[in-house]
C-alpha cells in the first residue's frame, strides 16, 4: 500500500515537473514576440527622435555649434570632410528675379562671396530650402538687414540688404516660405538681395546650383570637394573649389609666375580671369580665380 503511494506520488511529481516545464517553454515562446514588437517600438521610438533633433538642429552632426550672433562661426572646430553631397531637390528660387548684377568671385580687390540679384525695394524674398533660422541681424558696414538660414541638407544660406526681415532666431522654415523683403541696407549702392551659399562656413558659388535665369537647380545634388588647403572652416591655404572654379589665396611672395605654376593656370590666363595685368601689384590674402 505504502508502495503503491510512493509510486503514485513519483508519478506526480514527474508529471509536474513536465508540465512545468512545458508552461515554461509555451511562456518563452509566447514572450518572443513580444520581446521583438517591443524592440520595434523602442526602434521606431528612437527614429522618431532623431528626426526631432534634426528637424530643431538641421545638419547637426555636420555643424559644431548653433552661433546666432556670427556668419563665420566655425573656424578650427569645424571638421571638413573629404567629400560630401548635397541633395538639392525640394529647393525654391529665393527670388523671382532672373538678372545678376555682380556675380560671385574676386570684385573690388576683396572676395565677393556670394552673388548680386537685382531686386526692387519690397520685393518678396524665401528661404531656399526647408531649415532653421540661425541669424537675423544688421550690420552697417556690410550685409545690412540679413538673415542665414541653416538647412537640412548641410547648406547656410545668406540673405542680405533686405528692408524688412519677417523671421526670428531659431524659426523653423519651409523652401519658399517668405522670410524677408528685397531692400538697399547695409554696404550696397542699390537695391538688390545679396545671396550666399556655404557649407560649414566655406562659400560655394551659388551658380554652380542655382540656374537664375532658368528659374532652376543646376542638378538634383552638389558634391562638395575638399582641397589641399581646405583643412578648417575659413582656411584655404592653396584653392578654394567650387564645383569647376578654383580660386586662390595671395600668400607673401606670390608672384604671378609662382601662382600660375602652383595652380597649372598661365599667367596670361590669370590676367584674363581676374582683369588685372602682369604688372600689377599682388597683395597677401587677396584671392585670385584661376579656372
Amino acid at each position: 500500500m505504502n508502495f503503491n503511494r510512493i509510486i503514485k506520488a513519483g508519478l506526480f511529481a514527474i508529471t509536474a515537473t513536465i508540465s512545468l516545464n512545458s508552461f515554461s517553454q509555451d511562456l518563452i515562446a509566447r514572450q518572443a514576440p513580444i520581446d521583438k514588437k517591443l524592440k520595434t517600438v523602442d526602434s521606431l521610438a528612437l527614429q522618431k527622435q532623431i528626426r526631432a533633433e534634426q528637424s530643431l538642429y538641421p545638419a547637426f552632426d555636420l555643424y559644431p555649434n548653433w552661433n546666432t550672433q556670427y556668419v563665420h562661426a566655425y573656424g578650427k572646430d569645424a571638421v571638413i570632410p573629404d567629400s560630401y553631397t548635397i541633395d538639392l531637390t525640394g529647393f525654391h528660387m529665393p527670388t523671382p528675379s532672373t538678372k545678376i548684377t555682380s556675380p560671385f568671385g574676386p570684385r573690388w580687390r576683396r572676395m565677393h562671396n556670394g552673388l548680386d540679384l537685382k531686386v526692387n525695394t519690397g520685393d518678396t524674398i524665401v528661404a531656399a530650402f526647408d531649415g532653421k533660422v540661425r541669424i537675423v541681424k544688421y550690420e552697417r558696414r556690410g550685409y545690412g538687414k540679413y538673415i542665414v538660414i541653416r538647412h537640412d541638407n548641410g547648406l547656410e544660406t545668406v540673405y542680405g540688404h533686405l528692408s524688412k526681415q519677417l523671421v526670428k532666431v531659431d524659426q523653423l522654415v519651409k523652401a519658399g516660405e517668405v522670410i524677408g523683403l528685397g531692400g538697399n541696407t547695409g554696404r550696397s549702392t542699390g537695391s538688390h538681395l545679396h545671396f550666399e551659399t556655404r557649407f560649414l562656413g566655406i562659400a560655394i558659388n551659388p551658380a554652380l546650383m542655382f540656374d537664375f535665369p532658368k528659374q532652376d537647380i543646376v542638378a538634383d545634388t552638389y558634391t562638395f570637394r575638399k582641397t589641399k588647403g581646405a583643412k578648417q572652416a575659413g582656411s584655404h591655404d592653396t584653392e578654394i573649389t567650387g564645383g569647376s572654379m578654383k580660386y586662390y589665396k595671395v600668400k607673401k611672395g606670390d608672384s604671378l609666375s609662382r601662382i600660375a605654376k602652383k595652380t597649372g593656370v598661365s599667367v596670361s590666363r590669370l590676367c584674363k580671369l581676374n582683369r588685372i595685368t602682369t604688372t600689377t601689384i599682388l597683395r597677401p590674402n587677396q584671392i585670385l580665380r584661376c579656372s
